[in-house]
């Protein structure tokens, strides 16, 4: 029984080495620094970019995407700016006609509806292919933006090495429960220190799909790629926006974060379906960080510890638990050295947030430490064991996703190239006051 004892020890000695190290190094590189183009506004521009805002919906709650929609209608910018909502086969199409009807009187805005759900990859690609902006904001349908935040995010594309950009992310339903709470401090974590630090060497591994704009000449270069993921030999179709942005790297181009570009996101409010999002990321991010390990020697080395923190140390946190517990079992001896380590890192980490942003809350965070441990360490073991499966646990019409032959026809009509497509009636429909050649209907 002292294997398992010295097994616990030597596991959570190696974690807390590399967790000190790797959210010390964090801790500094994500502090605020005065050097960003964000802080200069438009004024660096002779004339200002186009921007195309792609907001995919599948079966969203109509008040949700009205709220989503007026955010964006709402945006404080002078350029030129056009909306693409891309409506994904929703069932409940009929309840969303008033809410594409309201927005199609504005004429920035054109509505895409797709004859059948294709996923939110392929409905992305369909309203990129469309259209033509200098940069395309990618929006999540359940997504509200600050009015300013296209102001926000534009300024970042000034280097014409950047390729893409993200804002800071916060939950928008944070007090419907416990969850969603902890769910927020999560996200604040995730941007403003993860986040935050690899911007300082202008590699963002994810700019998450909420609120994530890119350069249009970037992305056209990309988009091929972008399309037709796969994953030994199947179509991968999650994790889209961490693939994306790999793929941006690859390129040579830098990725950014704003945090002052705010966007508020509906989370789970529930375990379950907090779970099954988070088994869809941890594949996903698997996956992507076996295409992004040929990056890291031209990157920063904290970018290496950066992925060896995130990927190595939850496994010596899961051998160190699980030996522990075994211990705890068989022997009845309760390992204190290893327990009293975990709640200490903890309770230093939440400290520290909590003092950086002068909010008792973060204290609170610690709490997430028992749902790291005995939920997601166990589920992120699983997903590394079944890395091949591409369902998407939460979507009713998940198996259309992956129906490639059909969709790739089904893009293919709604850029307008098939004959004859099918499409909403001017005159008896007031949605179609929008550009007709960039509405299709299922009708």
């Amino acid at each position: 029984m002292d294997m398992l004892d010295t097994t616990s020890t030597v596991a959570v000695s190696l974690y807390t080495l590399l967790s000190t190290a790797y959210k010390s190094m964090q801790a500094v590189y994500s502090l605020p620094t005065d050097v960003s183009l964000a802080s200069q506004g438009l004024d660096g521009f002779d004339e200002l970019p186009s921007v195309d805002v792609i907001v995919p919906s599948f079966n969203e709650d109509p008040r949700t995407l009205s709220e989503c929609l007026a955010s964006i209608a709402g945006q404080e910018y002078g350029g030129r700016l056009q909306v693409y909502l891309v409506d994904d086969g929703s069932e409940n199409r009929e309840a969303l006609r008033p809410v594409h009807e309201a927005f199609a009187r504005d004429p920035r805005f054109n509505i895409l509806l797709l004859p059948q759900n294709v996923g939110k990859r392929k409905a992305q690609i369909a309203a990129i292919r469309r259209s033509a902006g200098d940069m395309v904001l990618n929006v999540d349908s359940d997504t509200i933006l600050a009015s300013d935040v296209i102001r926000k995010l534009v300024p970042k594309m000034q280097d014409p090495a950047v390729g893409a950009a993200m804002g800071q992310l916060t939950a928008r339903n944070r007090n419907d429960s416990w969850l969603t709470r902890l769910i927020d401090m999560e996200y604040w974590l995730a941007c403003n220190e993860e986040r935050a630090a690899q911007a300082r060497f202008g590699a963002v591994m994810c700019c998450c799909g909420p609120c994530a704009i890119y350069r249009r000449s970037a992305l056209a270069s990309l988009l091929d790629q972008y399309e037709s993921q796969y994953f030994r030999g199947k179509p991968s179709d999650f994790g889209e926006d961490r693939h994306l942005t790999i793929l941006m790297l690859k390129a040579g181009f830098r990725t950014e974060y704003v945090p002052s570009a705010i966007a508020a996101t509906v989370v789970p409010n529930k375990l379950g379906p907090y779970l099954r999002q988070q088994l869809r990321w941890a594949r996903s991010t698997y996956r992507d960080t076996l295409l992004g390990l040929r990056l890291l020697p031209n990157l920063n080395r904290f970018l290496t510890l950066d992925v060896v923190g995130q990927n190595l140390g939850p496994l010596l946190l899961a051998l160190s638990v699980l030996t522990g517990l075994a211990q705890l079992a068989l022997t009845g001896t309760v390992p204190w050295l290893a327990a009293l380590m975990i709640v200490a890192m903890t309770m230093i980490h939440c400290s520290v947030v909590a003092l950086r942003t002068r909010q008792l809350r973060f204290l609170g965070f610690s709490l997430h430490a028992f749902i790291n441990i005995f939920l997601l360490l166990p589920l992120k073991a699983y997903a590394l064991c079944t890395l091949s499966n591409s369902d998407w646990l939460s979507r009713s019409s998940a198996g259309n996703s992956n129906q490639h032959p059909a969709t790739d026809a089904h893009t293919t009509e709604c850029s307008g190239h098939a004959t004859a497509p099918r499409r909403l009636n001017p005159a008896r429909d007031p949605a179609a006051r929008t550009k007709s050649d960039c509405m299709c209907s299922d009708e």
